[in-house]
C-alpha cells in the first residue's frame, strides 16, 4: 500500500492474501518485476496432484526392494520397523515439504532464496541430486521399454539359452528337464547319457558347475553387453540409445504443457500398476509353491528386531519410498492451490505407500514360490534385489507360464509407468528450477522442456556404453545417498528451530484450518527432536555400514569410488559455498553475528502464495510471543526498505487486516 506524500510506505502482513485484487501487496523491486511475467500455473484439479505424488512416491523400490528386504530382515516382522519409521521419519519429511512448497508456491531454488539467503544452497543441492537421478533413472525406464519390444512374439528370446548372446554357463532348465527325463546329465548346454565314457565324471562336475540362468544371460550380455570393469566403457549400444531416446521422448510429450499434461497423463500411470498388481497377485496364488513362497515372505522373525540392520534398512527404505530432501515434494505441492489440504494428502500417499509395498511383496513372493518349486529348491536361493529381481528373476518366471509373452509385456508395462512417475517428478523438479529462476521463460515452457530432456538424453548416454551399468550402480550408491540426508537434516533445522516450529505450523493452518492443541505438539516435537534424531541415525548407520562399491564379484577400483564420492558430495559443496558466497555480499559495516543473524531471516519478498483460511484470524496464526528473534508477525517498508526492529503487535495486525478487506 502507498500513502500520498514525498516518501511512500509499504506494508505487508505475513499471511495476508497477496494474490487478491482487493488486498494491496507488498513489493520490492524483485517481486513487483516477478508479476509482470506470467503465472506459473496449477493443477488442474486435486486428484492431478495426489496421483502425481503417489506415483512419484510409489515407484520401482515397491517392488523391488521392498520385498527383498522383508526376507532379508525378519519377514512380517520388517513390517513392524518399517511402519515406525514411516511415521517419525518418512511421513513428518513429506508433510513438511508439501506444506513448505504450497505455502509459498515455489520451487526448492526460490523457496530457499527467500525463506533462507544463507542456506539457499540447500534449493540448488535438491536440484542437483535431481539432475543426476534423472540421469540413471532413465535409463532403466529404457530397460523396460527393451524388453517390451523384446515381448512381442510367439516366444520370449530368453527361453532357451541362444548362441549369439550365452556362454557354456547357461543353464536351460526347459533343457536340463527334458535331458533327465532320459536318464541324462544336463553339463555346459549339453547332455550326457551313461554311454558317454566320461559320465561319472561328469555327473560330479555337474552337481557343481556353475548355472545362470537364460534370464540372467540375456539381460547381461543382450542387453547390457557388459564389459568386464568400468575401466572398460566400450560403446554405445545403439538397441540401448534408441529405448533410452524413446524413454525421453515420453517424458517430454507428457511434461511439454507442465503440470496440465503431466497432470492427466498420471490418471494412467499413476493407477496402470495397481491394476496390473491385482491381476499378477490373483495368477500368482494360484500357481504350485505360490504358498510357500507367501509364507516365507509373512513369517516374522522376531529376533531380528533386535539388530540395528532391520531399523537401519527400514529407514533407509522408508527414506528413499517417500524421496523427501530430493526437491520433488515442494516442487509437486507448489502448483497447489492454496488451500488444499497437504495434510491429508500426505496422510494418504504414506499410507498407499506401505500398502503398496506390503501388497508388492505378496505378488513378488508368490510368483518366486512357484519358480523355487519348478527349480525343486528353496525360496532363499531365487531371492534377489533390485534389477536382479526385475530383469532376472521375474523375466525367468515367465517364461514357464502359459502364454508367456502377454505376462511379460503386462510386468514390464507396470515397470514402465512406475517409473514414469518418479521421472515426470524429476523432471518437474529442475525444470521448475528453471522458470523459477528466469521467470520471463515461462512463455516458452515447451522450449525448456525440450532443451532439458535433449541435454538430459546426451547425459544418459553414457550409460549405454557397455559399462553403463557400472556407472549406473555407482551413481546409485553416492548420488542421493549422504548428501540427501544432510540436506533434509538442515531444513528440519531451519524451518523448526530457525523459523519456528510453532510459526510453520500457524502458516500451515492459515492454509488448512486451525487445528487442536495436541495436533500442534505433536508435529512440533517430530520436526524438532525425534525426526532429526532418526535422520542422524540414518547417517551415522551408513557411515558404519559403508563398503566400497560393488557389482556382483566386481569391486570398483579406488579412483571409481572416488568419483562417486566427489558426485556425493557435490549437493553438500554448492551449499557451503553459496553460503560463504552469501556472506561475502553482506553489508561489511555489520558484526560477524550480525551478518548470519540478517541472512538467517526470511527475505522482504516471504510470504503466502494465497489468501489464508477464513477461520484463523492473525492472532491465532501469528502469536505475539514470537519464537523467531527479529521477525515480526508484520514487516513495514520504508521506500521499499524494511525497518528492522519495529514490531506491530497483533491488535494492529488484525485492524489493518480489517482495514484491508474493506478497501
Amino acid at each position: 500500500m502507498t500513502t500520498n506524500g514525498n516518501s511512500s510506505t509499504a506494508i505487508s502482513a505475513y499471511g495476508e492474501d497477496n494474490s487478491q485484487k482487493n488486498v494491496p501487496q507488498t513489493t520490492s523491486n524483485s517481486q513487483s518485476e516477478e508479476q509482470d511475467h506470467p503465472e506459473r500455473g496449477n493443477w488442474t484439479g486435486r486428484f492431478d496432484f495426489l496421483l502425481s505424488l503417489l506415483g512419484y512416491s510409489v515407484g520401482l523400490g515397491n517392488v523391488w526392494r521392498f520385498p527383498y528386504l522383508c526376507y532379508n530382515n525378519g519377514g512380517g516382522a520388517f513390517l513392524i520397523p518399517f511402519t515406525i519409521m514411516l511415521i517419525i521419519a518418512g511421513l513428518p519429511l513429506m508433510f513438511m515439504e508439501l506444506s513448505f512448497g504450497q505455502y509459498a508456491a515455489l520451487g526448492p531454488v526460490a523457496i530457499y532464496r527467500r525463506f533462507c539467503p544463507l542456506f539457499r544452497g540447500l534449493g540448488y543441492g535438491m536440484i542437483i541430486v535431481s539432475a543426476i537421478v534423472m540421469l540413471y533413472y532413465n535409463l532403466i525406464i529404457a530397460w523396460t521399454i527393451y524388453y517390451m519390444f523384446a515381448s512381442f512374439g510367439y516366444e520370449l528370446p530368453w527361453h532357451t539359452c541362444e548362441t549369439n548372446w550365452s556362454t557354456e554357463n547357461c543353464f536351460s532348465y526347459e533343457s536340463a528337464d527334458e535331458c533327465e527325463a532320459n536318464n541324462g546329465t544336463f553339463y555346459l548346454r549339453q547332455c550326457y547319457n551313461s554311454t558317454h565314457p566320461d559320465y561319472h565324471n561328469i555327473t560330479k562336475l555337474a552337481l557343481h558347475a556353475l548355472k545362470r540362468p537364460p534370464a540372467e544371460e540375456y539381460f547381461t550380455n543382450q542387453v547390457l553387453k557388459l564389459s568386464a570393469g568400468i575401466e572398460e566403457p566400450g560403446e554405445i549400444q545403439f538397441s540401448l540409445a534408441m529405448c533410452l531416446l524413446c524413454a525421453w521422448v515420453i517424458v517430454f510429450l507428457c511434461l511439454c504443457k507442465g503440470v496440465q499434461s503431466s497432470g492427466k497423463v498420471v490418471y494412467f500411470t499413476a493407477l496402470f500398476p495397481y491394476v496390473v498388481l491385482v491381476i499378477l497377485f490373483f495368477r500368482g496364488v494360484t500357481l504350485p509353491g505360490a504358498k510357500d513362497g507367501i509364507m516365507f515372505y509373512l513369517t516374522p522373525v522376531w529376533k531380528r528386531l533386535a539388530t540395528a540392520q532391520v531399523w537401519g534398512d527400514a529407514a533407509v527404505q522408508i527414506f528413499f519410498a517417500l524421496s523427501p530432501a530430493w526437491g520433488g515434494l515442494i516442487t509437486l505441492s507448489s502448483y497447489n492451490k492454496f488451500s488444499n489440504n497437504c495434510y491429508k494428502d500426505s496422510l494418504i500417499v504414506a499410507v498407499c505407500n506401505i500398502a503398496t509395498s506390503f501388497f508388492a511383496g505378496l505378488v513378488i513372493f508368490s510368483i518366486i514360490g512357484f519358480l523355487a518349486h519348478e527349480l525343486n529348491v528353496d525360496v532363499d536361493k531365487v531371492v534377489d534385489q533390485g534389477a536382479g529381481l526385475a530383469f532376472i528373476v521375474y523375466p525367468e518366471v515367465v517364461t514357464r507360464l502359459p502364454i508367456s509373452p502377454v505376462w511379460s509385456i503386462l510386468f514390464f508395462l507396470m515397470l514402465l509407468t512406475l517409473g514414469l512417475d518418479s521421472q515426470f517428478a524429476l523432471m518437474e523438479t529442475v525444470t521448475t528450477a528453471i522458470l523459477d529462476k528466469f521467470a520471463n521463460l515461462r512463455h516458452h515452457k515447451f522450449w525448456v522442456v525440450l532443451i532439458v530432456a535433449v541435454l538430459g538424453y546426451l547425459g544418459g548416454l553414457g550409460f549405454t556404453t557397455n559399462s553403463g551399468m557400472y556407472w549406473l550402480q555407482l551413481m546409485d550408491k553416492y548420488a542421493a545417498n549422504w548428501s540427501v540426508l544432510l540436506i533434509a537434516i538442515s531444513e528440519c533445522v531451519l524451518i523448526s528451530w530457525v523459523y519456528g516450529s510453532q510459526r510453520f505450523l500457524n502458516d500451515i493452518q492459515g492454509m488448512i484450518g486451525k487445528r487442536s492443541r495436541f495436533w500442534n505438539f505433536f508435529w512440533s516435537s517430530m520436526w524438532r527432536y525425534i525426526t532429526p534424531a532418526t535422520l542422524l541415525f540414518i547417517l551415522f548407520f551408513n557411515w558404519v555400514e559403508y563398503k566400497p562399491a560393488s557389482y556382483g564379484h566386481y569391486v570398483y577400483p579406488l579412483w571409481a569410488d572416488g568419483v562417486g564420492w566427489i558426485i556425493g558430495l557435490l549437493p553438500v559443496f554448492i551449499i557451503f559455498v553459496t553460503a560463504i558466497q552469501q556472506y561475502l555480499k553482506a553489508p561489511e559495516n555489520l558484526t560477524f553475528c550480525e551478518k548470519l543473524k540478517a541472512l538467517m531471516k526470511p527475505t522482504p519478498e516471504w510470504g503466502p502464495a494465497g489468501r489464508p483460511c477464513p477461520s484463523m484470524n492473525t492472532s491465532d496464526r501469528y502469536p505475539s510471543s514470537n519464537t523467531y528473534d527479529c521477525v515480526s508477525n508484520t514487516r513495514i517498508l520504508l521506500n521499499g526498505i524494511p525497518a528492522d526492529g519495529v514490531h506491530i503487535n497483533d491488535n494492529f495486525t488484525n485492524g489493518f487486516h480489517d482495514e484491508m478487506l474493506q478497501l
